[in-house]
């Protein structure tokens, strides 16, 4: 049985986990298939913690959600529907669930056993953020010009026409997260070295959006926080030192797509930032997340990568994904040797 290594100093470690690493791009969308995918997943991550890197988890929950809302638009009739965040709270009990159960036993075969502990998680947002007034996110499924008119009238949704797609889809304001509120509580049990014991799964899919009331309340929002951003927030509110975003690409690239497409492996946050502004980075795939990483290392976080989760491995060894760091930080920093750039890594 492989021997778990003593924790370092500075390895705790967020990991944002989205596309391939929740729904493989081939599958059926069968909670078989959910298994399936999630137990590769686990694999990668139950090596991260045996490597002694303290983990702390989120994920997204677009595929989930949109099931969840047909469920509700279908049954309608007999079963009054729930409000989107309330439906953004069970999408975090239902994917907490899979990456616990498949996770567990990934982390007891690797020889570093711990209890996974998914939260049901609220992220407050302001209410006069101009993502309410200006709605941009798609959710859910498509429907023909009458549909939607008539869901404009009977539930006052906003919905926009997909050109490409041929079909209306309603879209949610998609306001920025201010503030994770069950946080301090979890940064007190890591601080207090329950992360030698625990994985912690935080902010699904953003977070359960809320907006403060007087005297304190928190009020549910139908709405959809970017799980990059909420991973960015959750990431520096735990102070990890190392944010990790997992997608179905090997990492960020100029000129995606195109014959000359080139994969960036270890690049400044100054540098980065200068390719995001010029537009090298798809507006609703990889913009958001060189954002959230931009972010992080910014505000304090020692480094940030963005990989896939093939890649996991190598990218916390500084040898595959696209690794951020702070040009105010001196020198790249590494968990091991310096090694050969791996698979799919380009050079910045």
């Amino acid at each position: 049985m492989p021997r778990e290594r003593a924790p370092l100093g500075g390895r705790r470690l967020l990991v944002a986990l989205g596309g391939n690493a929740l729904q493989g791009a081939r599958g059926t969308g069968t909670w078989t298939d959910a298994v399936r995918q999630m137990r590769r997943t686990a694999r990668a991550l139950a090596r991260a913690v045996a490597d002694g890197h303290e983990l702390v988890l989120t994920h997204g929950n677009g595929p989930q959600v949109g099931n969840l809302l047909r469920e509700a638009e279908l049954g309608a009739a007999e079963v009054p529907p729930p409000p989107m965040f309330v439906l953004d709270a069970e999408s975090e009990g239902q994917v907490g669930y899979l990456i616990a159960s498949e996770l567990s036993a990934a982390l007891d075969r690797a020889g570093a056993p711990r209890s996974v502990l998914p939260l049901v998680c609220r992220t407050e947002v302001d209410p006069r953020d101009p993502a309410f007034r200006i709605p941009d996110k798609p959710v859910g499924r498509y429907y023909t010009r009458a549909d939607a008119d008539r869901l404009r009238r009977s539930r006052g949704w906003t919905l926009r026409e997909d050109a490409v797609r041929g079909g209306w889809r309603r879209v949610v304001p998609s306001p920025r997260p201010r503030r994770w509120l069950e946080a301090p509580a979890v940064r007190a049990a890591l601080d207090a070295g329950l992360g030698r014991r625990c994985v912690f799964v935080v902010t699904g899919g953003g977070g359960v959006p809320v907006v403060r009331e007087a005297r304190g309340r928190y009020r549910g929002v139908d709405a959809v926080i970017d799980k990059d951003r909420a991973a960015a927030l959750a990431a520096r509110a735990l102070g990890c030192g190392t944010l990790v975003i997992v997608t179905d690409v090997p990492g960020a690239a100029v000129a995606f797509g195109t014959p000359s497409a080139r994969w960036l492996g270890e690049v400044s946050a100054g540098e980065l930032d200068r390719r995001r502004r010029a537009g090298e980075f798809g507006a609703g795939t990889m913009a958001p997340k060189v954002e959230a990483v931009l972010d992080f290392v910014r505000h304090g976080g020692r480094r940030a990568i963005i990989t896939d989760i093939g890649s996991l491995g190598r990218a916390l060894e500084g040898r595959a994904g696209t690794r951020v760091r702070d040009e105010n930080r001196p020198g790249p920093y590494r968990t091991r040797r310096r090694a050969a750039p791996g698979r799919g890594e380009g050079r910045a």
